[in-house]
């Protein structure tokens, strides 16, 4: 099993920047690829950014390229989000995803982005 735990969300303005946190702990051995989504009211569920397991970005999303990175602190097991140029359209519930060796797949509680214009 593993737990993640996100932080890191708020409030901010159009323009601003925020970085997200993902923790994990439990069986972090078995970690493989991580990943950053995001789902806003009456959207689908959609993938920000991953990262593979010796922390190289894998995808970005054409909507936040340029302006999101994502990160990877193997000795924390920490995942990072690091949001900048934030518009009113990147306000969501960003979840972190966490895939096993072993293919299982792992899903934190979420934390709020509201960016506001």
């Amino acid at each position: 099993q593993v737990q993640l735990v996100e932080s890191g969300g708020g409030l901010v303005q159009a323009g601003g920047s925020l970085r997200l946190s993902c923790a994990a702990s439990g069986n972090i051995f078995s970690l493989n690829d991580m990943a950053w989504y995001r789902q806003a009211p009456g959207k689908q569920r959609e993938l920000v950014a991953s990262i593979s397991s010796v922390g190289i970005a894998r995808y970005v999303a054409n909507s936040v390229l340029g302006r999101f990175t994502i990160s990877r602190d193997t000795a924390k097991n920490t995942v990072y989000l690091q949001m900048n140029s934030l518009k009113p359209e990147d306000t969501a519930n960003y979840y972190c995803l966490a895939r096993t060796a072993s293919g299982s797949a792992y899903w934190g509680q979420g934390t709020q982005v509201t960016v506001s214009s």
